[in-house]
């Protein structure tokens, strides 16, 4: 169901002359009656599997192979409409062929787990061709890689609700401690499907292919082996690895699953506009009331457990504190089933030594925590917003309750031994403490790019209290550096980079590419426009002095009325929050609006509920495919706005009312925004703009998802008439919207939308008759010899 956004850009593509300097062999094989593609880029020979190949594909490859050869970072923008990743896989999997004595590893990185089955779906496809093509010598191994969750396949593990208690349950049966204990007493349940790993040794291989997730559990299955544990082994010495951007970012996970990846790989960043969002959410940790009173239940469960050790296995104990003296047990020694965190912390940023000398007994550590944990309760109690930087705060943590920098930068790798040492197998269960020393260690690591914010509710709720202090991070560039330092080439691309200048200041790099492509359509099929005013020519706007004028909300609701009455099958409408939504549905539904509407199409809403929200899609797509029609609700930034396709039928015309900015009265977005204009020079106004026109061309991009598509964009603000507001949409929205679509009333959008669709009901040339939006063997070929042609 989740797939990511269509958007492409600015016109700035390389030209046909650019082209012209790469030699073109052009070879066609079948295989299997289907046709294919081999052909030259300067010297690499590319193995593409299908039989034709879209101009801007091709110039994708070529910029990719470019930084590829400058073993630099690129930014790449194409619409996803056009081939992105199979164009992606070609390129530098053909690349490695090229260099046997030195192939390079892939290291695919997509936002979803059904992104991640697309990647090797197409994968899987362009492998097989590559066998039949050029046999034995094409061989690699590709991977998916997930959670446990996604990969046991022990029914009494898989069957827990979340992926913390699989988690949990997993080490439950495979900790080193437990299967010590079982090895003695029979009676001790483990996962025979581990057991089958270990046992096998250096036999538990994947043979070359391509795995997805449903390959790897059936292999698994059929060897009776853990595919999870198998899959973490093979990781190392696979070719291509597709798994989360979180196994890169987020320190406490690439600490256990990536650190083995060698510095000749190539990561490509899929879908990657909210990059800098990943990267901050990486290193910010929020604590509440709740995780308070978790972690002193956590705190006394040790306690328990410290002093039975103390009475029946002192021992253990002391070997672990001498341990200590010399230094953190390297995680690399740990079984594979005793391994689940790393330090929250960069791995450049943490200190190689020994654990300071007053948390290295456990009692003390515990005592240490106590104190941290009642020092956090006491800076929640309060009336009062309060904001300040790490090292004042930990000044007063010192002052306080005596607590230094040092003991702070070190609590979640002494956390981590002490949970070893008391062989805690319910991880699930101490997730608040591991909270507590997550927040403690970052706190204790950096001095800048982070605030400590405490807020008693929250700004738009302020009668229900709801205390949390907040560590948050505003330097996308924190997280996202080791990857640039260790890998030669990063590449970061999706269909919505613009502007694309701004991501090298957020991330803080210098690629050696930068390029937006465009999209060549054999028609017009998209057809965007601005509304800025409603029928009775009053101004229509989400604007924070407009949003609940009723002669606004009147509009809207007027808007979709008149277009479900002309527009066929698929509607979808995003609104710029959740409480927006309910305050124009409610008045819709008490000016009989709503019911009007529901007379001619059916109405389905997207909730915060993950559960309600995906029936809901369901049922929406039911009601399209039988021909009823229908009408989905959705939020700018919701689920919905990110991974949803509305495609074909499905949504015909997508209606955006108003622009969706971040709220900003938020403390954090405050604090980020200062961080920005001061260490980046990025104007406020600049960031905001950029952030909201990025979401909302990913809200307008569900609507066209192939170039065989037709769809409608109605972009309904008046904000939007103005030049610094638009010029930041994509280029292939742009070059559509004409200027006559620029600053319409409600009726003049119907005349324009009725027009449209007479239009795309039409027969048309789907090669695409003048235009060259196809490239065959025979045009790559004319092209070579042809010097004056364009496309």
């Amino acid at each position: 169901l989740l797939n990511p956004s269509l958007s492409s850009l600015p016109s700035s593509s390389p030209s046909i002359t650019n082209i012209q300097t790469i030699s073109l062999s052009i070879h066609t094989q079948n295989t299997n009656q289907n046709k294919t593609m081999k052909f030259q880029i300067e010297d690499i020979t590319v193995y593409f599997p299908y039989d034709h190949i879209y101009p801007e594909q091709y110039s994708y490859m070529l910029d990719l192979k470019r930084s590829l050869d400058a073993k630099g970072h690129s930014l790449l923008e194409m619409p996803t409409g056009t081939g992105k990743t199979i164009a992606l896989l070609s390129l530098i999997t053909s690349y490695s062929l090229s260099k046997p004595s030195n192939p390079i590893k892939l290291i695919y990185c997509t936002r979803t787990v059904h992104e991640m089955e697309k990647t090797l779906a197409e994968l899987k496809l362009l492998y097989k061709y590559q066998l039949d093509n050029i046999g034995p010598s094409a061989r690699m191994l590709a991977l998916g890689l997930s959670s446990r969750k996604n990969l046991c396949v022990n029914p009494d593990v898989v069957s827990a609700e979340n992926r913390d208690s699989v988690d949990a349950g997993c080490r439950k049966l495979t900790a080193s401690w437990v299967r010590a204990l079982a090895a003695e007493n029979n009676g001790i349940p483990t996962c025979d499907w581990f057991e089958r790993y270990e046992r096998a040794g250096s036999d538990a291989v994947l043979p070359p292919g391509v795995y997805t997730l449903q390959d790897l559990r059936v292999f698994g299955k059929e060897k009776g082996w853990c595919p999870y544990f198998l899959a973490r082994h093979m990781v190392q010495f696979a070719n291509v690895v597709v798994y989360s951007y979180q196994y890169l970012l987020d320190p406490k996970v690439a600490g256990i699953i990536s650190k083995e990846m060698q510095r000749e790989s190539v990561v490509v960043f899929d879908e990657a506009h909210n990059i800098d969002n990943v990267c901050i959410e990486a290193l910010s940790v929020s604590v509440r009331k709740q995780t308070i009173e978790g972690a002193t239940r956590n705190i006394n469960k040790m306690a328990q457990e410290i002093n039975r050790f103390k009475a029946t296995d002192a021992g253990r104990l002391r070997a672990e504190y001498n341990r200590l003296v010399d230094g953190l047990a390297q995680r690399g020694d740990l079984p594979l089933g005793d391994t689940w965190l790393a330090n929250p912390a960069l791995p450049d940023d943490i200190l190689k030594e020994a654990v300071p000398g007053n948390i290295r007994r456990a009692e003390h550590f515990l005592s240490v925590l106590r104190r941290l944990v009642q020092y956090l309760k006491g800076r929640l109690e309060t009336d009062n917003v309060e904001k300040e930087g790490p090292l004042t705060f930990v000044n007063a943590v010192n002052s306080h309750v005596g607590i230094d920098q040092k003991m702070l930068k070190f609590c979640y790798d002494r956390l981590h031994s002490l949970m070893l040492t008391l062989e805690i197998t319910d991880t699930d269960e101490f997730l608040h403490i591991q909270t507590i020393c997550d927040f403690a260690t970052l706190v204790g690591t950096y001095t800048r790019g982070f605030s400590i914010i405490i807020e008693p509710y929250d700004e738009r709720m302020p009668h229900i209290p709801d205390p949390v202090l907040q560590l948050t991070c505003h330097d996308a560039s924190l997280a996202i550096k080791p990857v640039f330092d260790r890998f030669q080439s990063v590449v970061i691309t999706s269909g919505t980079l613009s502007p694309i200048d701004l991501y090298p200041r957020l991330l803080n790099f210098n690629p050696v590419v930068s390029r937006s492509f465009t999209m060549s359509l054999t028609r017009d099929c998209i057809c965007p426009m601005v509304l800025s005013r409603g029928s009775d020519q009053l101004p229509v706007s989400t604007k924070f002095d407009l949003r609940s004028d009723p002669g606004v909300e009147r509009n809207y609701g007027r808007l979709l009325l008149e277009m479900v009455s002309v527009v066929p099958d698929g509607i979808v409408c995003f609104f710029v929050s959740y409480s927006y939504m309910d305050a124009i549905v409610n008045s819709w539904n008490e000016t009989g609006i709503l019911k009007d509407i529901m007379q001619r199409k059916l109405v389905f809403i997207e909730t915060q509920d993950v559960v309600e929200t995906t029936l809901a899609l369901d049922n929406y797509r039911k009601a399209c495919d039988c021909g009823r029609g229908a009408v989905f609700f959705s939020v700018a930034r919701g689920k919905v706005a990110e991974g949803i396709d509305f495609d074909r039928h499905y949504g015909r015309l997508v209606i955006m009312f108003g622009v969706p900015f971040q709220y900003t009265l938020s403390k954090i977005l405050l604090a980020r925004l200062e961080y920005l204009r001061e260490t980046f020079q990025i104007k406020e106004g600049d960031f905001l703009t950029f952030d909201a026109l990025r979401q909302a061309a990913q809200c307008v991009g569900r609507v066209i998802r192939s170039k065989a598509d037709y769809g409608m964009m109605i972009f309904a603000d008046k904000r939007y008439t103005r030049h610094d507001k638009r010029s930041k949409l994509p280029g292939w929205i742009l070059s559509h919207l004409r200027d006559a679509h620029l600053n319409l009333s409600t009726d003049m959008a119907v005349h324009i939308a009725r027009e449209f669709l007479r239009k795309m009901a039409q027969p048309y040339d789907k090669t695409g008759g003048g235009k060259k939006t196809l490239l065959s063997q025979e045009d790559l070929e004319e092209m070579n010899g042809n010097e004056g042609m364009m496309f």
